[in-house]
């Protein structure tokens, strides 16, 4: 069974970082895309980066200068570090087993990002 438990979400200024993490069991995260999406207060799911399956990033455009996706193999864990966080980055982050641009592969519950100005 697919299980994916994010954490690392919290209040932070605009400006400042954090770095979110995607615990995964029941598969090898090496042998799939893994994707992070969001989902902002009264929007839709949106797609934010994706790592390939052969360890590639892919970015939105809109914050690819900001976000780095990351994995570390042996712990079965995807990262998302984001940094010069910016309001509208305000939205609930998951973490999913999906590949570029997919917002409906399977997820966790999702870590909270609250930036405040």
């Amino acid at each position: 069974e697919v299980q994916l438990v994010e954490s690392g979400g919290d209040l932070v200024e605009s400006g400042g970082s954090l770095r979110l993490a995607c615990a995964a069991t029941g598969f090898t995260i090496s042998d799939s895309a893994m994707s992070w999406v969001r989902q902002a207060p009264g929007k839709g799911l949106e797609w934010v980066s994706t790592i390939t399956r052969l360890g590639k990033a892919v970015h939105r455009e809109s914050i690819k200068d900001r976000f780095t996706i990351s994995r570390d193999n042996a712990k079965n864990t995807v990262y998302l570090q984001l940094n010069s966080l910016k309001v509208e980055d305000t939205a609930m982050y998951y973490c999913a087993k999906s590949g570029v641009f997919d917002v409906n592969g399977p997820r966790g519950q999702g870590t909270q990002v609250t930036v405040s100005s």
